[in-house]
């Protein structure tokens, strides 16, 4: 006898004529719910509430297409609206062209050492030299987390800043103020298939600013959908001028406006005056980043911790002034900083992949390595992270890990670029156990993933002056050179390969390209001192 079929609950048919009962009650709707149907503005706001956006908006537009158009469907629509495209203008930034060669809040031209972004080689934190660590144009080292703010050198040329830059591997645009947010202003448009929500050029802004709530939906709608800073502006000056001045939040958004439009000093005044009302820590990260886009690190550094005797252990604030230090290049205070992150938040992947990469440059790969394993665990999967892991592994002499965590490096990258990283590193392996062979190829690859990548071009002409291709070598430290300016390698081996042929001018010029690049390697002080005593018998 075959038993009798089970029903999807798993109970057999038939056993409970209750449970059938049950089962064929009121009519379901289509997404599976019981019970009536919704009223349709309730409906919109679960859609919010659950960041269904589209839904959302889509039931919003069916609600003002009645007759009364209710003002809660219409501040829905706007939320939702906004909440599409929004960004967090706290982390988000990034300096194009225009903003770096042609800055006119320059506070000295010629900065103490230790009190400027845009020579950060000058405050010398104990961190390690540039012959471990590798730095980026501006002459930061290079970061174990990328943002925003660590892909936007300071370059010293114009020629220099309009190359693309080697950290980002993506073209730098002309200007941030007016290019990038034009085009997030072009892709919003996407959401209204039916063109604009509103006309803005027709919208009464007093009228809105005399009732509070629609103001203050109607700002982020117009600051982040439409990118309309200048209405966004004038929309919040006569709503603060309602509250009589005493509404911090709109004097925040006025700051925010002055950002976006370049003047720093009027945001500055804004953000102190909302400090003095209401203590927010999102305002003192604002002030913060208005004294670093002034380039005036020492004061952002006091104000994040004037902002921490107020919200002590506040992990923002904390990482602020971590971020900073590393990019003032004090390695030593940013790794303390960084701790004292992972004291109030053990979780925290930026501070766990800053102090992995700061254990790493400072030769301590096993340490490195804990904290590289702690990410998996916490179950970050990609491939920087097993990259880093197939380094660590090597050098902390655990062969039998390396060549797997790179093979799912390659598999995990997403891009060219990715790939070229990993097969760079992968070269260096190869470097590291003798197999000239197997580096050749590695680098070669990496090429291949992506040519513009200065590091790979470098170490094929060490590899083509090992087998005395001199010619070969000579034209991939050229494009070295000129791919990276910042590098010393290049110019330090085309030093020594000028001079081994005797052709010492050319060896001269490119050894002190090389000291102005790093000016504490000795090696390259030696072949100056040494060529200038050549050039002093002659």
């Amino acid at each position: 006898s075959l038993p009798a079929p089970r029903g999807p609950g798993g109970a057999q048919d038939g056993s409970s004529p209750a449970a059938a009962q049950r089962g064929a009650g009121s009519p379901r709707r289509p997404d599976g719910a019981m019970g009536p149907e919704l009223e349709p503005l309730f409906q919109a706001w679960s859609c919010f509430r659950r960041r269904k956006f589209e839904r959302c908006s889509e039931l919003c537009a069916q609600l003002l297409r009645s007759p009364p158009g209710e003002q809660a469907a219409w501040s829905l629509k706007t939320r939702a609206l906004t909440e599409m495209v929004y960004v967090d203008e706290i982390d988000m930034d990034q300096e194009g062209i225009a903003e770096m060669m042609l800055d006119e809040n320059a506070i000295a031209q010629v900065a103490r050492p230790g009190t400027s972004l845009k020579l950060p080689g000058t405050s010398q934190g104990g961190g390690p030299s540039p012959a471990v660590r590798p730095v980026t144009q501006s002459g930061r080292p290079i970061t174990g987390f990328v943002r925003p703010s660590t892909q936007s050198g300071r370059p010293s040329t114009m020629e220099q800043a309009i190359k693309t830059p080697r950290t980002a591997l993506t073209a730098r645009p002309v200007t941030s103020a007016s290019g990038r947010y034009g085009r997030l202003g072009t892709a919003s448009m996407l959401t209204n298939p039916d063109g604009p929500f509103m006309n803005l050029s027709r919208l009464n802004l007093a009228k809105y600013a005399q009732k509070p709530k629609l103001a203050k939906a109607l700002f982020e709608y117009i600051f982040h959908h439409e990118n309309d800073v200048k209405n966004a502006l004038d929309l919040a000056a006569l709503a603060t001028e309602h509250a009589q001045f005493k509404d911090w939040w709109w004097k925040v958004q006025i700051g925010k406006c002055y950002y976006r439009l370049g003047l720093y000093r009027e945001a500055e005044k804004q953000f102190k005056s909302a400090l003095k009302q209401q203590d927010m820590v999102d305002t003192i990260l604002y002030l913060a980043k208005v004294y670093s886009r002034l380039d005036q690190p020492v004061t952002a550094v006091n104000t994040f911790k004037q902002g921490l005797d107020r919200f002590p252990g506040e992990v923002t604030l904390i990482c602020g002034i971590a971020r900073i230090y590393e990019e003032m290049n004090n390695i030593s205070l940013a790794a303390e900083y960084y701790k004292d992150v992972l004291k109030q938040d053990n979780t925290h992947v930026e501070a766990i992949a800053c102090i992995g990469s700061n254990h790493f440059y400072s030769d301590q790969p096993e340490i490195a390595l804990r904290f590289y394993r702690r990410l998996l665990q916490m179950g970050v999967h990609n491939c920087q992270l097993f990259n880093n892991l197939g380094l660590c592994c090597f050098y902390a002499q655990q062969y039998d890990m390396t060549l797997s965590s790179f093979e799912r490096a390659l598999f995990l990258a997403e891009n060219e670029e990715e790939t070229a990283d990993v097969w760079y590193n992968l070269g260096h392996v190869a470097v590291g156990i003798g197999d000239l062979n197997l580096a050749y190829q590695c680098f070669r690859l990496t090429l291949v993933n992506n040519n513009d990548y200065a590091e790979a071009y470098n170490n094929l002409a060490v590899l083509a002056m090992q087998k005395g291709h001199i010619e070969q070598a000579r034209a991939l430290l050229q494009t070295a050179s000129s791919l990276a300016p910042h590098m010393y390698e290049p110019h330090f081996n085309t030093a020594i390969l000028s001079e081994k042929v005797g052709d010492l001018q050319r060896s001269y010029t490119a050894a002190q390209k090389s000291e102005e690049a790093f000016p504490g390697h000795v090696d390259t002080q030696q072949l100056i001192q040494q060529l200038k005593e050549h050039f002093a018998m002659l």
